[in-house]
C-alpha cells in the first residue's frame, strides 16, 4: 500500500459529497425506536434500518459512490468485482443505474436466490461468473480478469470512495437523532462501514462510544487491533457470511483502530437467537451480519442503562433455506438442544423406559437415528433432545447415567455434531 493510502482518513466533506451523489439512489433509511429492547435494557434503543435499502443492505452506498466517481474513460473499460452477496447486488444496481458494463465473480456454491437478485438488479449490464468454492477463489479470479481486461476493480470495503459512501449512514443517524447518542454499535466485516461511520462520529459526535461487533468465529479486526498489525486469520467460521473475513481492509484497519472505542465478538448462536427474536417480535428479517450489533447489547447491559443507543441493522439478505440451521444454532447456544449417543439395551421396552424414566415431562426427542446391526446386548442410537428449560439438563444427564443409557455427549464434539446437524 502506498504512503498516500496509508495516510488516508475520510474527510467529513468527502462523506457529505457522497451523500449528495446518493440522493435518489440510496434511501435515507429510518432511525426507529425498538420498544421491546428499550424496556429490556432500560435504555433508549434505536435501529438504523439499512435492511430497507433497495438492495436490502447498505452496500449500495459505497458501490455507487465508487463507480459514479470514475472517469468516462474508466467507465468505458467496464468494472469488475467479487462477492458472495450484498456487494454484488450493490454493484449490479449501480451498473444498471449508471449504464456501465460489469462482470461479477461469485463462488460456485452461491445460493440461486442471491444469483437471481444480482441478475435482477443488473439486468443486461452485468455478467456473472461462478468460480471456485469460496469468496477467495472468486476474488482471485476477479483480480486476474482485471489485470487482463483493464476493467476497474470495485473493492467491497478497502477503498476510499467505498468508505466515504458507507460513511453516509453516520451522517443520516446524526441528522435523525433527537438526542445525543451515547453508544453506537456497528457490525464489522471488512471494515468499510465501521471506518466510514466512525469517522463521521469522531468529527461530529466525539462523545459517542463506538463499539465494533464481529462474529466470534471471524475476529479479524479485534485480533489485528490487539496485535497492532493488520492480520490474516488462518481459519474462520463462515456462518455470518456478511462479516466473516480472514483479513480486514488495510485502510479500514488504520481508521478503526483510531476510532473504535472497543471491538467485541458475539457467538454465532447468539446471532441466530437474535435473528429469530427480531422476526417473531418485530417482523424484521435480518441476515446474520445484520443482527450482530443487536446481539452485542447483552454484553453492555449495565453500561447502556438510561443511555441513548443506536444499532446499525446492516442488511436483510437472509436465505430462507437457512432457517432450520438458524433455529438449530440458537437452541444449541441457549442450552435447549442436546445430542447424545445413547446405549439402548436390545430388549423389548427399552425405548419406553428411556422416554418414561430418563426424559423429563417437558423434554422432547427431536432427532433419533438407530439401526439394529448385530446381536450385542446394547445398540447405540444418536438422539437429539430438546428441553423447555436449560436448567433441566443436569437431571436429564443424571437419569441417563443412572439407568445405563449414557454413551457419549456430542454437543462439545463439533466434528461429530457436524455429521448430525
Amino acid at each position: 500500500m502506498s504512503e498516500i493510502l496509508r495516510a488516508y482518513y475520510p474527510k467529513i466533506e468527502a462523506i457529505q459529497s457522497a451523500a449528495q451523489k446518493l440522493k435518489g439512489v440510496a434511501l435515507q433509511t429510518p432511525l426507529t425506536p425498538n420498544l421491546g429492547l428499550s424496556k429490556e435494557f432500560d435504555a433508549n434503543i434505536q435501529f438504523k434500518r439499512e435492511d430497507l435499502q433497495p438492495v436490502r443492505s447498505y452496500k449500495i452506498r459505497g458501490s455507487y459512490n465508487k463507480i459514479s466517481s470514475l472517469s468516462r474513460e474508466e467507465l468505458d473499460k467496464g468494472i469488475v468485482c467479487a462477492s458472495a452477496g450484498n456487494h454484488a447486488q450493490g454493484v449490479a444496481f449501480s451498473c444498471k443505474k449508471l449504464g456501465v458494463k460489469g462482470r461479477i465473480f461469485m463462488p460456485a456454491p452461491t445460493p440461486k436466490q442471491k444469483i437471481a437478485q444480482v441478475e435482477m438488479f443488473g439486468e443486461d449490464f452485468v455478467e456473472i461468473e461462478l468460480v471456485g468454492d469460496t469468496f477467495d477463489d472468486a476474488f482471485h479470479a476477479a483480480q486476474e480478469y482485471q489485470e487482463k481486461s483493464g476493467a476497474v476493480f470495485i473493492h467491497p470495503f478497502d477503498d476510499p470512495k467505498v468508505i466515504e459512501g458507507q460513511g453516509t449512514v453516520g451522517l443520516e443517524i446524526l441528522q435523525q437523532a433527537e438526542n445525543p447518542i451515547d453508544y453506537l454499535f456497528l457490525p464489522v466485516g471488512g471494515g468499510g462501514l465501521s471506518a466510514g461511520v466512525s469517522s463521521v462520529f469522531k468529527s461530529l459526535s466525539p462523545q459517542t462510544k463506538i463499539i465494533g461487533v464481529e462474529p466470534a468465529g471471524a475476529p479479524a479486526m479485534k485480533t489485528s487491533i490487539q496485535i497492532g498489525v493488520n492480520t490474516v486469520l488462518q481459519q474462520i467460521e463462515k456462518f455470518v457470511d456478511g462479516a466473516a473475513v480472514k483479513k480486514v481492509g488495510d485502510l479500514n484497519f488504520e481508521i478503526c483502530r483510531q476510532n473504535l472505542t472497543e471491538v467485541i465478538t458475539v457467538e454465532e448462536g447468539k446471532v441466530c437467537d437474535v435473528i429469530l427474536q427480531l422476526y417473531n417480535k418485530d417482523a424484521i428479517v435480518a441476515e446474520p451480519a445484520g443482527a450482530l450489533s443487536i446481539a452485542a447489547l447483552e454484553q453492555y447491559a449495565e453500561e447502556i442503562k438510561g443511555k441513548n443507543v443506536v444499532c446499525v441493522l446492516s442488511g436483510s439478505n437472509n436465505d430462507i433455506t437457512r432457517t432450520e440451521e438458524i433455529k438449530e444454532r440458537a437452541l444449541l447456544y441457549k442450552g435447549l438442544k442436546h445430542y447424545f449417543v445413547v446405549k439402548f439395551p436390545q430388549r423389548a421396552g427399552a425405548l419406553k423406559q428411556f422416554v418414561v424414566e430418563v426424559l423429563g415431562p417437558d423434554d422432547d426427542i427431536s432427532h433419533f437415528e438407530y439401526t439394529k446391526k448385530n446381536s450385542r446386548e446394547t445398540g447405540s442410537a444418536v438422539v437429539g433432545i430438546e428441553l423447555k428449560n436449560s436448567s433441566d439438563f443436569p437431571q436429564l444427564l443424571k437419569n441417563m447415567k443412572r439407568l445405563g443409557f449414557y454413551g457419549d455427549y456430542l454437543n462439545d464434539k463439533q466434528y461429530l455434531l457436524d455429521l448430525v446437524v
